[in-house]
């Protein structure tokens, strides 16, 4: 579904309640909002708290960013042809439409390498977003917040470093490269009003 619509259903959800969100194959997403929050998590808002997680047939973990960079990175090394057509999709999931309209085309291709499959990816990077939207409280470099998450986005399957190490930039929190992000970023003095799609790319 579009972001606003997702984004209501996150913030109506109710305590201990589990809400499915894209099964695929043996792998389901989906969310939970806990009334109760562990020590580690005592400081946060426990109204917009939610939890993400991925349940498969061995077993219930809850993923991280780091999920979506890593099995994006693997399908753009593994079909390179595909980076704009990617690049695109998960930008249009950023500007709010529905994940599973706009990877349509992506579930007919052929990957060798990845983590989860496409539309679980998809979907995911939306629910990082609003939960980034949602519930992120500190001061950011970048307006939208969100733009921190999408610039990362875009780094992974525009410029294929080694994973170990765009991994350890970002798990130290750095940003992407400005290039990713500047123009967009109402706090640049880069900003653009009006962009073309793909705009990051240079030609």
């Amino acid at each position: 579904m579009k972001y606003d619509e997702m984004f209501n259903k996150v913030r109506n959800l109710e305590f201990d309640t589990e809400m499915s969100v894209c099964k695929s194959h043996d792998t389901e997403l989906y969310l939970l909002r806990p009334s109760v929050l562990s020590k580690r998590f005592s400081t946060y808002n426990v109204k917009k708290n939610f939890q993400i997680w991925l349940r498969t047939v061995a077993r219930n973990f809850r993923p991280n960013h780091l999920r979506v960079f890593i099995d994006l990175n693997l399908r753009v090394r593994s079909r390179p042809d595909l980076k704009e057509k990617m690049l695109v999709a998960f930008d249009d999931i950023f500007y709010g439409k529905d994940p599973n309209e706009v990877i349509q085309g992506l579930k007919k291709e052929k990957f060798e390498h990845f983590l989860n499959p496409i539309e679980i990816i998809a979907n995911l990077s939306q629910l990082f977003i609003i939960e980034q939207a949602y519930s992120y409280n500190k001061e950011s470099n970048f307006d939208p917040p969100t733009l921190f998450y999408q610039g990362w986005i875009r780094q992974v399957l525009d410029d294929i470093k080694e994973i170990d190490n765009l991994c350890m930039s970002i798990s130290r929190g750095q940003p992407a490269a400005a290039k990713y992000t500047s123009k967009e970023n109402k706090k640049s003095n880069k900003f653009q009003a009006k962009l073309r799609p793909l705009w990051y790319i240079e030609a």
